[in-house]
């Protein structure tokens, strides 16, 4: 069964990550993608490794891993934009989409016609989405955004990482490029929100996303902590500015995450750890409490969990209903008998890798379920197929295009 998405055309002048996440989860709804790629090089991320997707034989290829995280279920075709035919081709191309993405910076587009301005006026259905590191307006408009920057701007350092004071302590950045990613997930939100409003009144507009926009939104409870009391956030490394006990723990044999949410899932706790008389401390009987006294109660659960593997810790937090779980490796995560269940590791037939793993999308849907049948794509391997099937070039036009170097 086709995707919800599998009316929508999205052309994809996007690279790197951000927009690039964006286009793949639309392609993951089922809209058609075509990846508008530099002829030659490509999407920068193409050159991200290694690592590198390896053949049958265990040999790298030259597509990189990083290139195939953000990139499946799309079609490459490789446009010189800098090239008045590029640009006549692309223009085409969007007069026949429905929506467009791309993360240029500022008027970088509009220098060769392709900003909303010119593209609005050919396709007045066009949803236009601009994603950059702070976005079409105010005086850091022209400025680049990288993940790593953005993750300093906007706070997310500020609050992440350990304490100051232990070893170790300092502002760390995410394991991933959170800033793209969440930047591409808000986009692909805006985008389907777009076509929604267009669906009632036949009108697309410029959608304008901002990394550091999007990183500043996601920091929820402490932003909204710091809004409503003025006291600036602090790192608490792996533990909760809210809630006790809600951190990490060192095991007999490794590490650990209890979660305990509420003062009921304290109480289950301590029965099970052997420890019932810290519920009724009144210093640790409510949250509240244990929040004021966070660094003793802690000290004292950190001897206790010490003593047991995380296997036992698990099996026995898990029978009483106390929130808790392993710290995995990610050869660990994939190894879990609810990762095997729900298919997050999925293959998809690869043009020079035989076959490449990656992660499945998390969206699960009952009467349009999200179904993964193309794989990254090589670079320009969908071009002469994109210029005949869309834009009905014959083979001596697309020929032309290729001896010019426009393609």
């Amino acid at each position: 069964m086709a995707g919800p998405l599998s009316h929508i055309r999205v052309l994809d002048l996007s690279r790197v990550l951000a927009g690039p996440w964006t286009g793949q989860t639309l392609a993951d709804l089922g809209a058609e993608v075509l990846k508008v790629e530099r002829p030659k090089t490509g999407d920068d991320s193409r050159a991200f490794g290694p690592p590198w997707l390896k053949d049958a034989g265990g040999r790298d290829t030259a597509e990189s891993a990083y290139f195939a995280c953000a990139n499946r279920g799309k079609k490459s075709i490789t446009v010189d934009l800098s090239r008045p035919e590029g640009q006549r081709i692309v223009r085409a191309l969007a007069a026949k989409s429905d929506v467009l993405l791309e993360n240029y910076k500022f008027g970088d587009l509009a220098r060769y016609g392709l900003g909303y301005g010119d593209l609005g006026k050919i396709n007045p259905r066009l949803v236009y989405c601009s994603v950059t590191g702070f976005g079409q307006t105010g005086p850091w408009r022209e400025r680049p955004g990288y993940d790593f920057m953005i993750q300093g701007m906007s706070g997310m350092m500020s609050i992440t990482g350990e304490r100051d004071d232990l070893p170790g302590g300092g502002p760390q950045k995410a394991g991933i490029p959170i800033s793209d990613i969440i930047t591409g997930m808000y986009a692909a939100v805006a985008v389907c929100a777009a076509l929604a409003h267009r669906a009632e009144t036949g009108r697309g507009q410029h959608l304008d996303l901002a990394l550091l926009d999007s990183t500043a939104a996601i920091l929820a409870n402490q932003g909204a902590n710091y809004l409503a009391t003025g006291a600036v956030p602090r790192r608490l490394g792996n533990a909760h500015p809210n809630i006790v006990p809600y951190q990490t723990f060192k095991t007999a044999d490794g590490d650990m995450i209890v979660a305990c949410g509420n003062d009921g899932q304290f109480r289950k706790f301590c029965e099970v750890a052997d420890c019932a008389h810290l519920a009724e401390d009144p210093r640790f009987a409510t949250n509240g409490k244990r929040v004021e006294n966070r660094a003793e109660l802690t000290g004292m659960l950190a001897e206790i969990v010490a003593k047991r593997p995380t296997r036992r810790w698990v099996e026995a937090l898990e029978a009483a209903g106390v929130p808790n779980g392993p710290i995995n490796a990610l050869d660990q995560v994939f190894r879990e008998p609810q990762a095997i269940a729900r298919g997050l590791r999925i293959e998809l037939p690869h043009p020079t890798a035989g076959k490449v793993s990656l992660v499945r999308s998390p969206m699960r849907f009952s009467g349009t379920p999200v179904e993964h049948e193309l794989p990254p794509p090589t670079l320009g391997q969908h071009t002469d197929e994109i210029l005949r099937g869309v834009l009905d070039l014959d083979d001596a036009a697309i020929a032309r295009l290729r001896a010019d170097g426009v393609i």
